[in-house]
This record gives structure tokens, sequence and C-alpha cells, in this order.
């Protein structure tokens, strides 16, 4: 499969999958005989599997560290389960923060017009004392 369908099947730029392949998040990706990049289904399935990754947060330097020692086999698979456990958490801390916000909200749309009313009774009673006091 041909970059430009790649590109297209997973919403990632074309840089971007040329970049992953620089920094090697992508094992090298075979060329056909004009040179250009020929995706098999193994590239296919580590495009996904790092844009999942990334997709959950996780920062390049810490995906360049899973996918390295997965590939090298240089620590054990406890390392990188703890690193997916770790990234598990911070995801799960940034959508309890995200659900405070939308809690927030939706309490503010919710009193929308008693906050309107307060902001405007003030306003009325402001303009009425300057009023008075000419």
């Amino acid at each position: 499969m041909n970059i430009e369908k790649v590109s297209q099947e997973f919403n990632l730029s074309k840089d971007t999958l040329r970049y992953w392949e620089r920094i090697e998040l992508l094992p090298p990706v075979q060329r056909n005989s004009s040179g250009y990049r020929d995706y098999t289904e193994q590239d296919l399935n580590w495009i996904f599997y790092v844009n999942s990754l990334r997709n959950a947060g996780m920062s390049i330097e810490r995906l360049l560290d899973f996918v390295k020692s997965y590939r090298l086999q240089s620590s054990s698979n406890e390392y990188r389960k703890q690193l997916l456990i770790e990234q598990r958490q911070i995801l799960k801390q940034e959508v309890e923060n995200r659900q405070k916000t939308i809690n927030y909200l939706s309490y503010k749309i919710e009193h929308f017009a008693d906050h309107t009313l307060t902001y405007e009774n003030e306003k009325l009673a402001y303009d009425k004392d300057n009023e008075e006091e000419k």
C-alpha cells in the first residue's frame, strides 16, 4: 500500500508517517522498484499501534523508549507493561479533569439565566444609583 492510501486510512499526514519512520517509531518501510514506500500488513499494524498510543497521549520520547525496548527486547515485558499502565493512569486523570470541566460548564449553562439576571439587576441598581446622585 502506498503512503497516500496509508495516510488516508489512518488520518495521518504523509509527513507524520515519514517522521515516525525516520525516528524509528516504525520499522524501515520497504520500497518498490521506483523507490516509493510500499507498506505491508506488518507496517500497518505498527502504524495502528503507534497511533493508538499517541492518541492515548503518550509522548514521542516515551513511545521511542517503548518501541525500542520492544524491538531490541532489551527490557522485560513487565517494563513495557508498566509504561502502558502509567499511560493509562495519565489518561484516566485527563478524563477525570475533562469531566470536571464538563460538569462546571453544565452547571453554568443550567444556571445561565440566574447569572444573567443577577448581572442585569446589579447593572440596573448601579445605573439607578448614578441617576440619584445627579
